[in-house]
């Protein structure tokens, strides 16, 4: 019976975690093991990558989060009392698990944030259906109050979550990483065990894959924290036992309690559940009083819009008028259409100045009529199939161009009249590419500025440049890293974090919408002051999510000023 590690922090646990999404199922088939879970620190990012990733090679995924649990309340901002967060694992068992974990995550982020994304206990009653919940690292909240000799409290907890999850849905958790308070916290869980009938679970905090990466993955919380390695007083592993570990390496941690290394397969055996690809989840457009059809009435709008724009020879474009709308409805994106048309007539009866229109769209004889796009795709023989192909179904996708001050009046009016729980922008990443993954790790190593300087300039200023590709062809660069042991290894350590997710930001112009509240498909992020999905703009149209471009172009502010 194989061990299957339920506590794993990916790349998306930015600049803390240091297993990369895709080597994560590799490494773990590599060790004999059949299941993984990803539990990234509040965020779940990186959750459908690692599902596909998974799949791929044939290892179950478990998705999960280590969520930041509020001393108090979710609203308490008081620093020193609120500040004091604790951790606790929480993994979907099946699709009700995994919306109520989105829920989770989305209120910790819009409504919860405080230094971190926070639930309460609260909360978590609310939503602890089909959810399993481990006790958490040391930063847990029942480890926390076993450390402090508090173990009275730290066995109601466990029977407050015993109580609220249901037996054999919470789990007493184990670690050992060579942590003096950990063997302590370790004692009074298997106690609380004995009493109460509770089951255990062993994890490995795992950060990093092998165990030789401890050294990057510390680097990489240098660069999360602004230090440098040879620091003294920063935050820093205590150990280098942070990785996946294989099935001998965990059972040899608790040898008295093997019933908590057997638990592993438990629980993965329970957590089921798997994302829907390809399935739509568009909106209704909400029609005019006295319509009652969505189909009749774009036809009619569209009509009318022929005779607009062909108002000497309309009869011999109803043809491909016709041909048009029989795909748009065979196809289900009547509402799409209705949606856009909606949006661009506000933003023109507002006087905010609209593109004419950009990519395949402008092909659409639909588009055109609707006043969607201003370039006739007659006169310029633009061919409609390069937009909407009933042999190639996908997602019409039209990026509409806004004066770039006026943009946000344009998503205000969706976001009114469809509901801020059902409109969000896309979160998308930063990643450390070449020359800034060089630039951070000479910084978190010490190196003198002009040392590491004078290394990054000889990376190919080229588009999708990697280190390996650079080495190959800058031979400044190879002689750097061959000719200096302290430039080889500032190289190699950049080589090892390049690419990786540095931050999240907001996509520039997309925009989602959906059916019915946004958490019900996808977890929920506040980037600044804007609301985002945690899954990038690939991911979501994936999901089957209604994503639109609303482009801020400052050309169209020019030329309207």
């Amino acid at each position: 019976m194989a061990f299957v590690h339920l506590h794993v922090h990916s790349e998306y646990s930015l600049l803390d975690g240091a297993c990369r999404i895709a080597e994560l199922p590799l490494r773990a088939k590599e060790l004999g093991q059949t299941a993984l879970a990803v539990t990234d620190h509040g965020v779940m990012y990186g959750a459908v990558a690692f599902y596909r990733a998974c799949r791929e090679a044939g290892i179950k995924p478990i998705i999960g989060c280590e969520v930041y649990v509020a001393p108090r309340s979710l609203t308490g901002r008081e620093y020193g009392l609120d500040s004091a967060y604790t951790h606790l694992i929480l993994l979907c068992r099946n699709e009700t698990g995994y919306h109520n974990l989105c829920r989770l995550v989305s209120e910790a982020f819009i409504n919860g944030f405080y230094i971190k994304p926070r639930i309460d206990w609260e909360l978590l009653h609310r939503y602890s259906e089909g959810l399993v919940c481990l006790s958490g690292c040391l930063a847990g909240d029942i480890p926390q109050k076993l450390v402090n000799g508090r173990y009275a409290e730290a066995k109601a907890r466990a029977e407050e979550l015993d109580a609220l999850f249901g037996r054999g849905y919470f789990y007493l958790e184990l670690q050992n990483h060579g942590i003096d308070d950990e063997a302590e916290a370790a004692r009074g869980l298997i106690r609380i065990a004995r009493e109460t009938g509770i089951p255990l679970v062993c994890t490995n905090d795992a950060h990093y894959l092998k165990k030789e990466d401890a050294h990057t993955q510390d680097v990489l919380l240098c660069i999360q924290t602004g230090k440098t390695v040879g620091e003294e007083n920063r935050m820093r592993f205590s150990s280098d036992d942070f990785y996946l570990k294989d099935e001998a390496q965990m059972r040899a941690l608790f040898p008295a309690v093997p019933e908590a290394f057997d638990n592993t397969n438990v629980i993965a055996d329970m957590c089921s559940f798997d994302f829907e690809f390809g399935h739509y989840h568009l909106p209704q457009f909400a029609l005019p009083e006295g319509e009652t059809d969505s189909f009749a009435y774009l036809e009619r709008l569209c009509r009318e819009g022929l005779r607009r724009r062909y108002p000497a020879d309309w009869e011999s474009h109803t043809a491909q008028l016709d041909y048009e709308l029989d795909t748009i409805r065979s196809m289900g994106f009547v509402d799409y259409f209705l949606i856009v048309w909606d949006f661009v007539r506000f933003a023109k009866s507002r006087g905010i100045p609209v593109g004419p229109g950009r990519g395949s769209a402008a092909g659409s004889v639909v588009s055109y009529t609707l006043g969607i796009t201003d370039v006739d795709p007659v006169k310029y023989s633009l061919f409609f199939e390069r937009f909407l192909n009933p042999e190639r179904v996908t997602m019409p996708d039209i990026d509409m161009d806004f004066c770039v001050r006026r943009r946000g009046e344009v998503i205000d009016y969706v976001t009114r009249k469809y509901g801020a729980d059902h409109v969000a922008q896309i979160v998308t990443f930063g990643t450390m590419a070449a020359r800034l993954a060089i630039r951070d790790v000479g910084r978190a190593l010490d190196i003198g500025y002009g040392e590491v300087d004078a290394v990054a300039k000889q990376v190919p200023a080229a588009l999708n440049m990697t280190l390996d590709e650079a080495l190959r062809l800058s031979k400044p660069l190879r002689e750097f890293y061959d000719g200096d042991a302290k430039m080889h290894e500032l190289i190699d350590t950049a080589r090892a974090l390049e690419g990786m997710p540095r931050h999240a930001s907001t996509h520039a112009a997309g925009v989602v919408i959906s059916a019915r509240p946004l958490t019900d498909y996808v977890p929920l992020a506040r980037n600044d002051e804007s609301i985002v999905c945690q899954f990038p703009m690939t991911t979501l149209e994936e999901l089957g999510l209604l994503k639109m471009d609303f482009l801020g172009l400052r050309n169209l502010t020019v030329l309207e000023d």
